[in-house]
């Protein structure tokens, strides 16, 4: 059984907060008609602090689509390497010990795709398969695990790397000015994260069984609109209700598998806003404890896309895990509007535990390639989480 390791995350060292996301909203939209209202619904996010990958003057300025996208490839490499080698060292395995790479990004375009930079410059072995995701949105994160689970499913034995790198600040567009945009500016930060699926061995989440769901002609609520600027992110006044339909999905996989999905032992969810959480809560019968991993890391990071799902599963190991056993939920929602889902039991982490349990080091030889292959490896003030 496929078994999802102990994820790493790292996040950019420019950090803002609400007072200041608040007073910048004030100040570059005086004459807004609805300036009020757009204030509100970001505080009303929950979201406390973002960490952004350039300084908040750098971000305001808009240098066009391929300045822009400049600043996602050098900054993917100057970042990815760092959390891929301690992704590696939570599931003890080598990078030659990877069968399958999985890259999601919805913030930024590289052809090829950063997964054969990586194979070449971290000792990945010129056979490892590459399956880039890059226009799922906050879904990709749920995705790319069910995709790793496929794979191992259908490779017994085989390994999977998923790397989620997500640079939200570069899609900043200063000419959008709808409530949806200010709302938008106020909620999305930036992340790297990444983990190992085993498909022998390992612990952590033993994947069990994975499922998508569709919601019919709901593909316009969530949308890019791709201009001359880049990536416009355009968003339907009615995606906060969107677990009203997606909600009964997760109970129906969950029963086919004759669980009940009100009674799991944890559930590792994307939040998207502070609504798709209460409105979970609401739907499946639980209580908002329920997802404090999830909110968690929306409060301190913001909605970071595909990384939510990664960043929410390494608090659930920070905090020592659950009983050997115990089955759960992980699940992204995103563009389509589309949730991908899947099921599964912890394995190997003692419920006692107090201290999160440390990774073993890093093999001094893959250390030293990535050090070598990376000298920007590590900026100045970057916060990094195991």
């Amino acid at each position: 059984m496929a078994t999802l390791c102990r994820p790493a995350i790292a996040v950019p060292e420019h950090v803002i907060t609400l007072e200041q996301t608040l007073d910048l909203a004030r100040g570059l939209h005086a004459d807004h008609p609805q300036l009020g209202l757009a204030l509100r619904l970001i505080e009303n996010t929950g979201v406390r602090t973002r960490h952004l990958v350039q300084p908040i003057d750098e971000t305001l300025r808009h240098p066009g689509f391929t300045g822009r996208n400049a600043v996602y490839e050098r900054e993917a490499k100057r970042r990815v390497p760092e959390v891929v080698a301690r992704a590696l060292a939570n599931a003890e395995l080598s990078a030659r010990e990877i069968d399958l790479i999985i890259y999601v990004s919805c913030t930024g375009f590289m052809m090829p795709s950063l997964t054969a930079w990586l194979i070449n410059t971290m000792g990945f072995r010129s056979d490892t398969r590459q399956v880039p995701i890059a226009q799922l949105g906050c879904a990709a994160g749920g995705a790319a695990v069910n995709r790793a689970h496929d794979f191992c499913r259908a490779y017994p034995g085989a390994n999977v790397l998923i790397v989620a790198c997500e640079f939200c600040s570069l899609c900043y567009q200063p000419t959008d000015l709808g409530v949806g945009s200010l709302l938008s500016n106020g909620l999305f930060g930036d992340a790297v994260a990444a983990a190992v699926m085993r498909g022998r061995g390992g612990t952590g989440v033993h994947i069990e069984r994975n499922g998508s769901h569709l919601v019919p002609h709901t593909e316009d609520w969530i949308s890019y609109g791709v201009r001359d600027t880049g990536f416009h992110f355009q968003l339907d006044k009615r995606v906060p209700g969107t677990m009203e339909m997606l909600a009964p999905a997760l109970r129906t996989l969950a029963t086919e598998h004759s669980w009940d999905i009100s009674g799991l032992g944890f559930y590792i969810v994307h939040a998207g806003g502070p609504r798709i959480l209460d409105d979970l809560c609401h739907y499946l019968d639980l209580e908002p404890a329920a997802f404090r991993f999830s909110r968690a890391t929306l409060t301190e990071r913001g909605n970071i896309a595909s990384a939510v799902v990664f960043d929410a599963l390494a608090r659930l190991f920070e905090e020592g895990g659950v009983a050997d056993g115990t089955h759960g939920l992980i699940a992204g929602f995103g563009p389509g509007i589309t949730a991908e889902i899947s099921l599964g039991s912890w394995a190997g982490v003692p419920i006692e535990a107090t201290i999160p349990r440390r990774p073993r080091a890093i093999d001094v030889a893959d250390l030293a390639l990535v050090q070598a292959t990376t000298p920007l490896l590590r900026p100045a003030g970057t916060t990094i989480t195991e």
